[in-house]
C-alpha cells in the first residue's frame, strides 16, 4: 500500500472550499421524521414565560429574544420566538452523522451556528463531502457523501469539515483548485470534471496527518477505474439521489421483513449465522449480510447507532422526549434501504484496497506547484460572496451578501 507522503495532495489543495459542522445547540430541533418536530413546535408556542424558556433551551448564542437572518431560501422567520405564533417551518431532510437521514426544522433562531453559506448552495444539483472527525484505523469510510445538507459530525461528535462539490448553485464554480481540471485533463489525456475529482477522492482518499491524502495516479486507466469506483461509491451513499436508482441487493439478497417489528422495540441483536437482525424481541429482518452489521463509521458499528438514536429515552419533560408513540412504518423503510446501502458499501472495499495499492507513483505537490495549480487563491478558499437573490435578516429586513 502507498504510504502516506507530505508531498502528496490532500483534499484541501484539491476543494479547497470547506466549512466547519452545524452546531445545533439544542438536540429537539431535529428527529428522525417531520411530524414529531412540528409536534414539538406546536408544543414549545403553547407554552408560555418561563415555561417556553425551559423547552427552547437557550444558550450563549440564541434565546427566545434573539432575532437573526432567515435561512437563505426561507421567509417570515425572524422574529423573536418570544412572540412566535406562527405553524412550525416545513422540516427539511439532512444528514444527522454519517449514513442517518433525519429531519431539521430550518429556522435559524433554533440553531446555535447554522452556516448560512452551506444552505445558500444546497439544491437538487449539490454534493457535499464530509471529513469524518474521528477516523480509526481499519475505518470502512473516511470521506462520506450527502445530497441533503449534512450537520458533519462523526457518530464521537468531533468536528470534520464539510466541502460543496459547487460554489454556487446549479452546479456552477466547482469547489476545485483553479487550473485542477485543466492539469488533470492534460495528464489523463481526457476531460476532468468536478463530479471526476469528488468521484476519485471518495474512491482514494485517506486520512493523513496533515488531512486527508489523495493520491492522484499518473495511468490514465487506473484514473478511469478509481472515478468509476467513486461514482459507485457516490450513488450508494446518496442513496441514489442524483444518479443510479435507489440501491437494490439482487432478488435473493435483499432484506425483508420476516416477523412484525413491535411497536417499542427496546434492543437490536444480530444472528450471523442466520443472518438474521432481531428488532426487539420479535421483530426479524433477513437476510442481512454480516458486511452490513459489521459496517463501521466514526469509530462505531451504524446500524447499532442508528436504531439507538431512535430508542434511547431522551430527559423527561423535554421537547426532545417528545416522539412517536410507536415505532413508525417509515423507520422500518428507512431501516431496509440503509441494510442494503451498508451491505454493498461493504462489498466495495476490497475494490478500494485495491484501488489504493495500485497508486505506486502518484503525482506530487511539487507537480501541481509547478504547474500553477498550487498554492491555491485565498479566494477560492472562501464562498461565493454575490448571489442573485435576496436573503431575509433580522426584523424582515433585506440581508445584503
Amino acid at each position: 500500500m502507498l504510504g502516506v507522503s507530505e508531498d502528496l495532495p490532500l483534499l484541501d489543495d484539491l476543494m479547497p472550499w470547506s466549512v466547519a459542522p452545524l452546531r445545533l445547540g439544542r438536540g429537539w430541533v431535529v428527529a428522525p421524521d417531520a411530524r414529531t418536530l412540528r409536534t414539538r413546535w406546536d408544543l414549545l408556542l403553547r407554552s408560555e414565560g418561563a415555561e417556553r424558556e425551559r423547552l427552547f433551551e437557550p444558550s450563549r448564542s440564541r434565546a427566545l429574544s434573539s432575532s437573526v437572518a432567515a435561512l437563505p431560501g426561507r421567509t417570515g422567520v425572524t422574529g423573536a420566538l418570544a412572540r412566535e405564533r406562527g405553524a412550525c417551518p416545513d422540516p427539511v431532510r439532512v444528514q444527522y452523522g454519517p449514513f442517518d437521514e433525519q429531519w431539521l426544522i430550518p429556522d435559524q433562531r433554533l440553531i446555535d451556528a447554522a452556516r448560512p453559506e452551506l444552505w445558500r448552495v444546497a439544491d437538487e444539483r449539490q454534493l457535499f463531502v464530509v471529513e469524518q472527525g474521528y477516523v480509526p484505523a481499519g475505518a470502512d469510510d473516511a470521506l462520506t457523501v450527502s445530497a441533503v445538507l449534512p450537520d458533519g459530525r462523526s457518530p464521537a461528535g468531533r468536528p470534520g469539515r464539510i466541502r460543496p462539490l459547487y460554489r454556487r448553485p446549479g452546479a456552477l464554480e466547482p469547489n476545485l483548485a483553479p487550473g485542477l481540471p485543466a492539469f488533470l485533463s492534460t495528464a489523463y489525456g481526457s476531460v476532468v470534471t468536478a463530479p471526476d475529482v469528488l468521484a476519485w477522492a471518495v474512491a482514494a482518499a485517506r486520512p493523513g496527518a496533515a488531512g486527508y491524502v489523495v493520491p492522484l495516479p499518473r495511468d490514465p486507466q487506473l484514473w478511469a477505474a478509481g472515478v468509476e469506483l467513486g461514482r459507485r461509491l457516490t450513488a450508494l451513499m446518496t442513496r441514489g439521489a442524483r444518479e443510479g436508482g435507489k440501491p437494490r441487493l439482487p432478488g435473493g439478497r435483499r432484506p425483508y421483513v420476516r416477523a412484525a417489528l413491535p411497536a417499542r422495540p427496546l434492543e437490536l441483536r444480530y444472528d450471523a449465522a442466520d443472518e438474521v437482525l432481531y428488532v426487539g424481541e420479535v421483530g426479524r429482518i433477513s437476510p442481512v449480510p454480516p458486511a452490513a452489521w459489521e459496517f463501521q463509521a466514526g469509530g462505531v458499528r451504524v446500524l447499532a447507532w442508528w436504531f439507538q438514536r431512535r430508542t434511547e429515552p431522551a430527559e423527561p419533560g423535554t421537547l426532545a422526549a417528545v416522539g412517536p408513540a410507536d415505532w413508525p412504518q417509515e423507520w422500518t423503510s428507512d431501516l431496509l434501504e440503509l441494510i442494503t446501502v451498508l451491505a454493498l458499501l461493504g462489498e466495495l472495499r476490497p475494490q478500494r484496497a485495491e484501488l489504493t495499492d495500485a497508486v505506486t507513483t502518484p503525482l506530487t505537490r511539487g507537480e501541481l506547484r509547478a504547474a500553477g495549480v498550487l498554492p491555491v487563491p485565498d479566494a477560492a478558499r472562501r464562498p461565493a460572496s454575490v448571489l442573485d437573490h435576496h436573503e431575509e435578516g433580522p426584523g424582515g429586513q433585506f440581508a445584503l451578501i
